[in-house]
């Protein structure tokens, strides 16, 4: 399985929705129970969602909860479609590229009450994380995990050009030189993979610079100010000098499959890839990871999942109750045994750390200090679908970074601009 980031499964169009008139969620079941439905996207978590559910209704005798699971690639096409109808569900998973549009639109329940009576305690969660899911001074979602991005390195590559693993001493310069002296184009190895990614790639590079893709406000974009354009020119530098497979390739074959195959030296990656790439026998134990090299300051950018319930769920008060219970911690220790996401809940972390001992990942966690939210806006969709489109060719050398950085601030603007 080669995982990509759990935002870029689908587009939302934010003019069809949303007229949710009619209730929605889940029917009683007939013998007294209320019946709450709970969508969510992977199957590979299924088994501990449902482990979660089953604790859930063992200390809520009153409530019974179903999992629709809905594959990634319909999940928002379906929510919209449902949503729009008055029949969405009465708790889901929502990301952050999606939350301000749901949110704005009264998809979601506000979760201001819980709040203030102290049943739902938002310090239990990254501050960062958690504000994602925050609408015009309102919170919406309750986290449930997060991901930050690494970089990953071939340890055989390294030790055959007798090169150090990198650690938290390196800065983008490492990176260059190091990428140059892993780099032998005739035997198709290259020292880094610098694909035209936002969440892995130019977005932390950006902050990492002193940067900004989106105004604090939401109303401008960052792309035209100069810290931006030396967050993008990091890549289209290390393309420049070759020392990366050209755009075609990383096309052709996702990135991550390139540094699976041995020929890439150092992958940005995020915390999302450990469990692929711990179940390929080729790299299991011959990959590793650490906190990303410094730019003129350190940065990282933060997303994860969180659990929202629908505004016009008939079971307002049984549906903040479950969505409390996915928030705890014994919800998150039973998703951090899985393996298959860190869970947001602080101090639950270790026992996702420890399901892969044969890599550094606490290197994930020890970037939360600096962690930046993944940027968003009430449409991200609008503009960060035209993101590779525009600086696709800077990235291959047939643009400068700087035009094709103004050409997407004018885009991005414009998309803004449509936001009411």
């Amino acid at each position: 399985m080669h995982a990509k980031p759990r935002w870029r499964s689908s587009v939302v169009v934010a003019g069809l929705l949303l007229s949710a008139a009619a209730c929605g969620g889940g029917a009683d079941s007939g013998d007294g129970k209320v019946q709450l439905s709970y969508r969510i996207w992977d199957k590979n978590q299924l088994p501990a969602m449902q482990r979660i559910v089953d604790k859930f209704q063992a200390t809520h005798p009153n409530i019974r909860v179903g999992i629709q699971l809905t594959a990634s690639q319909e999940f928002w096409t379906k929510l919209q479609a449902d949503a729009t109808g008055g029949s969405a569900p009465d708790v889901f998973w929502m990301n952050g590229p999606h939350a301000q549009l749901y949110a704005s639109n009264g998809v979601l329940l506000p979760l201001s009450d819980a709040i203030k009576s102290g049943q739902v305690n938002l310090s239990n969660y990254p501050e960062a994380l958690s504000r994602i899911y925050s609408y015009q001074g309102t919170q919406y979602g309750v986290p449930k995990d997060f991901d930050t991005v690494g970089l990953w390195y071939n340890k055989k590559l390294f030790d055959a050009a007798k090169i150090k693993y990198p650690d938290d001493t390196w800065t983008w310069q490492t990176v260059a030189q190091v990428a140059r002296k892993l780099t032998d184009a005739s035997k198709g190895v290259y020292g880094i993979a610098a694909p035209a990614f936002g969440q892995e790639n130019y977005y932390n590079t950006i902050f990492q610079a002193g940067g900004q893709v989106i105004s604090p406000d939401g109303k401008s974009s960052g792309y035209d100010q100069p810290a931006a354009v030396a967050g993008l020119r990091f890549w289209t530098d290390l393309m420049k000098a070759g020392v990366s497979p050209s755009l075609k390739s990383m096309t052709d074959t996702f990135p991550s499959q390139l540094f699976e195959s041995g020929k890439i030296g150092m992958y940005y990656g995020g915390s999302w890839n450990a469990i692929a790439f711990a179940q390929n026998s080729a790299v299991k134990d011959g990959v590793d990871v650490t906190v990303l090299p410094k730019g003129t300051k350190r940065a990282v950018v933060i997303h994860g999942l969180a659990n929202v319930a629908y505004a016009k769920t008939k079971h307002p008060k049984e549906a903040t109750e479950f969505i409390t219970f996915l928030g705890s911690k014994e919800a998150a220790d039973i998703q951090a045994q899985a393996g298959a996401v860190i869970p947001a809940f602080n101090g639950t972390q270790d026992a996702w750390v420890d399901s892969m001992p044969q890599y550094h990942l606490r290197s994930f966690l020890d970037q939360l200090a600096y962690a930046v939210p993944f940027p968003t806006s009430k449409n991200t969709d609008a503009w960060q679908t035209q993101e590779p489109t525009i600086l696709g060719p800077a990235w291959s050398g047939e643009k400068d970074v700087d035009t094709a950085a103004k050409e997407l601030a004018a885009a991005m603007n414009t998309a803004l601009g449509k936001e009411k």
